[in-house]
């Protein structure tokens, strides 16, 4: 009995550390982070758009769009050092959220579904790796992450292509990124972002304008997945690490259609919406 009781006791120590204010904070944080990195990456692309309507030696003045190209950006403005720990540390505290909802679920009635908290797992591991490129580079390492996107993504897909199956992972793992684009476009559209937001705290007018970025940069967002996941299975299919593309060169490959220039202007403005919809979250999310 007293061990069960201990194992009680500190079983609930843990779930109010999981939901204290400080993780909390973290996770407000967090969004903020992301949402500057997505308004970057947006404004990137839209100077990619009508800086050259395409091909990589152009548009942008060289700059990347994608995570690298955003803290270059940061890190050449005043005080971009200070800013680039800071969105780190922003980060962080996001990585640290999921691992809480993780551990305890989240918030909503079926935030402790298995289901529910092995997503923010994965989401946990997605923000710790994104946390530690920002805080490499912060601390110097210019080459985490910076500018590289394209790049790594073609050096991965060549080395897992010449494991023994190798062909069927890349196609596999192109398959599961493209699923996850369009899921999350689907969801944008349907507006399902609104069960995990306060809605009943917001004005007509700032509930216009999150449903407006929130859908806009929702189905941007999972459009960017879906094609990157598109050119991963055509890497597989063609046995070609060439094929495969990072976020910079999948948002060129946009203005390489019918629309030219103009699509990418629109999937551009759409991630710079996102960025703001993130923001909107930090101050209205559930958490």
């Amino acid at each position: 009995m007293n061990i069960s009781a201990t194992a009680r006791r500190s079983h609930g120590k843990a779930r109010r550390a999981g939901n204290s204010s400080a993780v909390e904070a973290g996770g407000r944080a967090g969004f903020v982070a992301r949402g500057a990195i997505y308004v970057l990456v947006g404004v990137l692309a839209l100077r990619i758009a009508f800086g050259s309507g395409g091909g990589n030696g152009g548009g942008g003045g060289g700059k990347q769009a994608d995570r690298g190209g955003a803290l270059a950006e940061i890190a050449q403005k005043p005080f971009g050092s200070v800013l680039l720990w800071v969105l780190g540390v922003a980060l962080v505290g996001m990585t640290l959220w999921r691992l809480s909802e993780a551990a305890f679920g989240a918030a909503g009635p079926d935030g402790r579904k298995a289901t529910k908290r092995l997503a923010s797992a994965g989401r946990a591991v997605f923000y710790a790796f994104v946390s530690y490129s920002v805080l490499m580079f912060a601390a110097g390492d210019r080459g985490s992450g910076s500018g590289s996107g394209d790049a790594q993504s073609k050096d991965v897909t060549a080395q897992v292509l010449g494991m023994p199956g190798g062909r069927w992972l890349v196609g596999a793992a192109g398959a599961v990124i493209a699923g996850a684009g369009l899921w999350i476009a689907g969801r944008a559209a349907l507006r399902k972002f609104h069960k995990h937001l306060r809605l009943g705290e917001m004005s007509p007018a700032v509930r216009r304008a999150v449903d407006v970025t929130g859908v806009l940069g929702g189905i941007s967002r999972g459009l960017v997945f879906a094609v990157a996941g598109g050119f991963a299975v055509a890497a597989a299919v063609k046995a070609r690490s060439g094929e495969a593309k990072g976020m910079d060169d999948t948002l060129r490959s946009f203005s390489t259609t019918p629309a030219g220039p103009w699509l990418l202007a629109l999937i551009a403005i759409g991630l710079a919406a996102f960025g703001l919809f993130s923001c909107a979250n930090a101050r209205w999310r559930r958490i």
